[in-house]
């Protein structure tokens, strides 16, 4: 079974929980973006991995147009039972690491708690520096590994014992290397602790079994605190140095 098949398999089974999920947050999610990204109004922006939206919604009213893009068919039907409330949206079904767009054709590009579920995280920052033009603005958002590579093992041995999509977090120094190699420039970061209740957080992935003893043996109590980081990044114009 590929990469693909086994995420469209996993969030199939929860697509309808992550849409509810997703609702929740919805209001916070589109005031975070408002305050941290600088936009004009007009952009063509893309939320690649969307999920049941939660990003191009969030951006719905902030740009004139937004693509959403998500490999699995069941979290962007879920998306569109939402649509109605955001027209400029447009659902899309295809792969981050292989976006089917041209170079430099959207002014924003965003990725909202994707690039954990990648193999290759360095291919799904390639193709989203890929797919924005020469001085448009990116945004990265998602969990961040401990700078201490043991306790960073712990960290994602417990979230694939919790969700078998979950390939890495990435360290903040990680992430800036993949951002480094495709020349973008780091405008803004901001890392936001979250405590996160155990047991929902293992039904979210419907976690059960013995995947969940063992997902709740490696955290050994009934909540962690995660760290998610936010960045705001820049693609400098053709001939900047």
């Amino acid at each position: 079974m590929t990469e693909p098949d086994v995420v469209r398999r996993r969030f199939a089974a929860t697509a309808e929980q992550l849409a509810e999920h997703t609702d929740r947050r919805a209001d916070a999610l589109r005031e975070r973006v408002r305050r941290f990204v600088p936009l004009t109004g007009s952009e063509r922006a893309l939320d690649a991995g969307t999920g049941t939206g939660a990003l191009a919604f969030a951006l719905s009213g902030l740009v004139g147009e937004v693509v959403a893009l998500d490999v699995v068919p069941e979290l962007l039907a879920e998306a569109h039972k939402r649509i109605g409330d955001h027209p400029n949206v447009t659902l899309v079904q295809g792969d981050v690491t292989a976006l089917p767009f041209d170079d430099a054709e959207f002014d924003f590009a965003g990725s909202l708690n994707t690039l954990h579920h990648v193999s290759r995280p360095e291919l799904g920052v390639a193709e989203l520096a890929r797919v924005t033009r020469p001085g448009g603005t990116l945004l990265v958002v998602d969990q961040i590994a401990p700078v201490d590579p043991l306790a960073a093992l712990e960290l994602n041995r417990f979230e694939r014992a919790r969700d078998p999509t979950h390939a890495r977090a990435l360290s903040d120094a990680d992430q800036r290397a993949l951002f480094d190699a495709n020349n973008l420039v780091v405008r803004r970061a901001e890392f936001d602790p979250q405590r996160r209740e155990l047991d929902p957080y293992l039904d979210l992935a419907a976690c059960e079994g013995e995947a969940r003893e063992r997902a709740r043996a490696l955290v050994g109590a009934d909540a962690y605190t995660a760290t998610v980081g936010w960045y705001l990044l820049s693609k400098p114009p053709v001939g900047a140095t």
